[in-house]
């Protein structure tokens, strides 16, 4: 709206700084988020305890483009940040292999990252659940497309992805990840040329 905001970092738990406007109050109002109005002495006020603690004010100058990593079968409640992206109503693309690889990451501000496994080892579902059939079509999507794009197995396809991913984070992206995708992100990374995934294929 053309409105200036900030991102009050580690105030209150995470807080922002909004015109008080009634716009602004109807939307939150209608999107249930508390807010508290406050004048020039309290803006004032709280800037200096922000100066003085561990805490940062962030000017929010545009809204970010965000992707999701996911496979193309996913729904939004497979994973808690989608869900509360689609409920505050914040719009987010859902990306998996091709896209990463061919380029696709630099269209984005933001790469969310969940149950992911780049190592290629299916979070190592396959010990357990080798004959479950959603980890039969996990697998079967997995191969088709990693040979689709010309990679001799899933777990070349995956460390290429995590490449791409790096030099996306290298480049300035910023990047948020939880689960089984920060460790196995860093595993596909740090293996380079080794095939860390034979004894499991």
């Amino acid at each position: 709206r053309g409105e200036t905001a900030e991102w009050l970092l580690n105030y209150q738990g995470g807080a922002f700084l909004l015109p008080d406007q009634e716009p602004v109050r109807r939307e939150a109002l209608l999107r249930g988020v508390r807010f508290d109005a406050v004048g020039a002495a309290d803006v004032a006020r709280i800037r200096g305890l922000i100066a003085e603690g561990n805490m940062e004010a962030v000017p929010l100058e545009k809204a970010p483009e965000i992707a999701v990593y996911t496979p193309p079968n996913s729904t939004p409640w497979d994973d808690a940040v989608t869900m509360a992206l689609e409920y505050a109503g914040i719009p987010y693309a859902q990306i998996w292999d091709e896209d990463v690889v061919t380029g696709g990451l630099a269209d984005y501000d933001w790469l969310h990252l969940h149950h992911e496994d780049f190592t290629g080892q299916y979070s190592k579902f396959y010990l357990t659940y080798a004959g479950a059939g959603w980890l039969q079509d996990e697998v079967g999507r997995n191969q088709d497309m990693a040979r689709r794009l010309g990679f001799s197995d899933v777990p070349a396809l995956k460390k290429a992805v995590a490449e791409a991913i790096r030099e996306y984070v290298a480049d300035g992206g910023f990047l948020f990840a939880m689960c089984s995708a920060p460790e196995t992100l860093e595993l596909a990374l740090a293996a380079g040329p080794v095939d860390i995934a034979a004894p499991y294929s």
